[in-house]
């Protein structure tokens, strides 16, 4: 028994309405899950290989009233601006400083390490972001005409207290000019006002200070004092030219007060660098957040630096990181001059890994055509088992009255079924030709109906 096929209008207008978004929701189910699959790709791949920056990282400084304590302070306040934490540690100076660095349970990211102190230390993992202020030498002495530090042996010396870099400077100095720690040469561990104090109650004939223990202030009170001089370094280009880490700097007549003309004339000083040292694991995007802030810190002109002097890339007791020079030779990306520290973060990391994601991603894009082809047909060929065991059933000389009528009942179900399937215009070949196949069928089913004498 042959049914009139019901005609579905949207099947028989090619520019029906339905067909734009049936092709539509056949490719977003197609395409979606594709490009979710390659976004989580990325992700993990860019969370792996190249991992986000940390939100807190940590710096071991110096004493509370050190200026090493003073500039941890304000790149606290800039790494803020950019949603980072920068938790600062006192300490007793650079020693302690480095030494928590090759620590790795004290879990410190970088430190302010002053040139000199390194002796002894296996220090080849470390690396620098750059010099960015000096720390000079000063040699403050009971008397007059005193050029060379060779002359201060057998009188007493301060030198600075344990564990300090000025102690670790100052020995090494004097050794390079003769006067060894256990000679006749009095070496008392005192710094800053309290050796100065020392110095003008006479207690020790000479003072070594450096960095902060060498202020302006307390410099000034020294040379007023009658009888104090400061030690003019004569000899400061060999300094230099035998420790690396040293750099040869002058304070010019009048630069301490120019009214009363202090110093009376140029002195001539040597001065280790302090360094930013850190982990080789710090992350890149905060080596260049550190560096910016360190030229916003330390690149103003000072008593001793002309503007833009530091930070410096110049290396000297440890390598620049890779990171820090291109810092200094391109500065800010074009993704961190335009947007907030964090998502230029994820993009740059992303544009990084893009060439490599690329080969991954290309062959991807190029199943999503064939996986959009399959799944459009697969919604006509899921019709072709049902047909074969319809005709299965038309063929076989056992079928029943009522198995036939079964039969046609359940291909007059596949054309409804077919008559309200939305399908692309691109595959609409497909579905006609499907349609054919259930005519003929349907043809077999009649014909051997006929014969057995039922239709």
């Amino acid at each position: 028994m042959k049914r009139q096929r019901p005609q579905s209008s949207h099947l028989l207008h090619p520019h029906g309405d339905h067909h734009g978004p049936a092709e539509w929701r056949v490719f977003l189910l197609t395409f979606v899950p594709v490009a979710l699959l390659i976004v989580v790709a990325v992700s993990l791949v860019v969370w792996l290989v190249d991992p986000a920056p940390p939100h807190t990282i940590t710096m071991s400084a110096g004493p509370r009233d050190s200026s090493f304590f003073a500039a941890a302070q304000d790149y606290k306040k800039i790494l803020a601006r950019n949603g980072v934490t920068l938790d600062v540690l006192e300490s007793d100076g650079s020693l302690q400083n480095l030494q928590r660095l090759l620590d790795p349970k004290q879990h410190v990211d970088l430190a302010l390490v002053q040139g000199g102190v390194s002796d002894g230390l296996a220090t080849s993992s470390l690396m620098s972001l750059g010099s960015v202020f000096y720390a000079p030498v000063i040699v403050f002495y009971r008397g007059r005409g005193l050029t060379q530090l060779s002359a201060l042996e057998g009188k007493r010396v301060a030198i600075g207290r344990e564990g300090s870099g000025t102690r670790v400077l100052a020995l090494k100095l004097l050794d390079a000019n003769g006067i060894e720690a256990n000679g006749n040469t009095t070496l008392v561990p005192i710094d800053g006002i309290q050796a100065a104090t020392a110095l003008v109650s006479g207690e020790v004939d000479a003072a070594i200070l450096n960095g902060d223990s060498a202020t302006r202030a307390l410099m000034l009170r020294l040379l007023k004092v009658p009888g104090i001089s400061v030690m003019n370094f004569d000899e400061a280009s060999a300094y230099t030219r035998l420790f690396p880490f040293l750099d040869e700097i002058d304070l010019p007549p009048g630069v301490l007060d120019l009214k009363r003309r202090i110093p009376p004339e140029t002195v001539h000083l040597i001065s280790p660098t302090v360094e930013l040292v850190a982990r080789p694991n710090l992350h890149p995007a905060i080596s260049d957040l550190l560096v910016e802030a360190a030229q916003e810190v330390h690149g103003l002109p000072g008593l001793l630096q002309h503007a833009g002097q530091f930070p410096s890339p110049i290396p000297r007791e440890y390598p620049v990181s890779e990171d820090a020079q291109r810092y200094y030779r391109t500065g800010k990306s074009f993704l961190y001059r335009t947007l907030p520290f964090w998502l230029a973060s994820a993009g740059d990391r992303t544009l990084v890994l893009l060439l490599p994601m690329a080969v991954l991603l290309f062959p991807a894009m190029r199943l999503i055509p064939a996986l959009y082809r399959w799944r459009v047909r697969s919604r006509i060929y899921r019709y072709y088992g049902a047909l074969i065991a319809i005709e299965r059933g038309a063929l076989s000389k056992d079928t029943t009255e009522s198995e036939r009528r079964a039969l046609f009942e359940e291909l007059d179900g596949i054309e409804e079924s077919l008559n309200r399937l939305r399908m692309p215009l691109a595959h609409a070949d497909a579905l006609y030709v499907l349609r054919e196949h259930v005519g003929f069928v349907r043809s077999r089913l009649s014909a051997t109906a006929r014969q057995s004498g039922h239709v």
